[in-house]
């Protein structure tokens, strides 16, 4: 296997120029959804089958600071690429694969749009294409990853709030920065992504607690990474289910002619 490689997103230093999402959109050849008016600065709105690139402006109060009474926070959100990826746990058709950069990867012609992956990602990633039939995610531009490129957003970032490299330095340089900005008087600076779901491919310093940005903490991704397990079990109580239902009509039916 090659070296595991990962993303470092440090949202103090993106300037929400969505450069990420169009070079996203460029290389992927992805035609994105029909544009819409939000409320806000986020015309994508979220992840999904046209999206693998989603530039979040999150706005928040800050009642204690008249002169700046809110505060917008923005974030280059992608695919995490879990090390215990619930995604990947689920799929029937082993669909979903890891690579030998151990990112996490959908093969197209293997899916067949069940979307299981959907209802268990956690980080609401994935998105099911009516056009295809199957779902769609970020794929760490894994052919360019095969050429010795890195991925088309990281290259297009132009404050670099967005690196590639080596997953174990690049943890590293996160700790640094988080580390780094608490010295300079930003309290809840930390690094998102170390420990859940086993350690994330694609982590983050954040500037706030996880939650401001619609993050799973680390209680709640350990809570849904144990469940993954009873994802399937739940599974299959509902194919039993199924299957007792169609006996029992099966029975009825029988009945009826028999009267």
């Amino acid at each position: 296997m090659a070296k595991q490689v990962g993303f470092l997103t440090d949202v103090s230093l993106c300037i929400g120029c969505k450069a990420c999402e169009v070079a996203c959109k460029e290389w992927n050849q992805l035609e994105g959804n029909p544009p819409e008016f939000r409320d806000s600065l986020d015309n994508t709105g979220q992840l999904d089958a046209e999206n693998w690139r989603h530039v979040k402006f999150i706005e928040q109060d800050a009642p204690d600071n008249p002169m700046k009474p809110v505060v917008m926070h923005m974030m280059s959100d992608v695919c995490k690429h879990c090390q215990d990826a619930p995604c990947l746990n689920v799929c029937p058709t082993n669909a979903i694969v890891r690579t030998e950069f151990d990112t996490v990867y959908i093969k197209q012609d293997t899916c067949n749009g069940c979307r299981d992956c959907i209802a268990a990602c956690p980080y609401s990633v994935i998105g099911f294409s009516k056009k295809t039939g199957t779902v769609h995610k970020c794929t760490f531009c894994y052919d360019r990853l095969q050429a010795g490129l890195q991925p088309a957003c990281a290259t297009a970032c132009p404050t670099q709030s967005i690196k590639f490299g080596d997953l174990a330095e690049m943890r590293k340089q996160g700790a640094a920065r988080a580390a780094q900005l608490r010295a300079e008087g930003v309290t809840n600076a930390q690094l998102y992504g170390d420990n859940e779901y086993g350690g994330l491919h694609s982590i983050f310093v954040l500037l706030d607690k996880p939650e401001v940005y619609k993050l799973p903490t680390g209680k709640s991704a350990e809570r849904l990474n144990s469940g993954t397990q009873g994802y399937w079990g739940l599974l299959v109580t509902a194919a039993l289910g199924m299957f007792a239902g169609l006996i029992a009509l099966r029975r009825n039916g029988a009945s009826g002619e028999k009267g």
